[in-house]
């Protein structure tokens, strides 16, 4: 077993890795049919071809981001999960930027705030445990 995996806290692998599925599952539906996740609550018109064709980078994004966070959660490498949730913790900065310069500030804005007060806090804990790791090798 890899030295990292075991500076990791177990449960912040676990809840990359959730993370890193929901990322999949939003990619995957995404491809198949954005009106499940934004129903109502976005306002958009997904058979507008420009937005369908936006839906699909929306959904490729995801699927990469998840596929990123799914390996770097798996390999346990603290500075990489850091790295990749940061990454990720922008996509939300942008969206919950973008929701509120269109206007349309709705509940909507709850998923994308609740996933970036995770992201932080896995970002603060993972900072932490690398600042631990090199005091110790130091």
């Amino acid at each position: 077993m890899s030295k990292h995996i075991d500076i990791v806290p177990k449960w912040l692998r676990i809840v990359v890795g959730i993370l890193a599925i929901l990322n999949i599952l939003f990619g995957v539906m995404g491809y198949f049919d954005m009106s499940l996740l934004f129903k109502n609550g976005s306002g958009l018109d997904l058979t507008n071809a420009i937005l369908k064709n936006a839906s699909y980078e929306f959904a490729a994004r995801n699927l990469a981001i998840g596929l990123g966070l799914a390996i770097v959660a798996a390999k346990g490498v603290p500075e990489s999960i850091t790295i990749v949730t940061i990454i990720r913790a922008f996509v939300e900065i942008q969206t919950i930027i973008t929701i509120v310069t269109i206007g349309n500030i709705s509940t909507m804005i709850l998923m994308p705030l609740g996933f970036l007060i995770v992201e932080i806090f896995i970002i603060k804990t993972l900072i932490g445990v690398i600042q631990k790791r090199d005091a110790v090798n130091n």
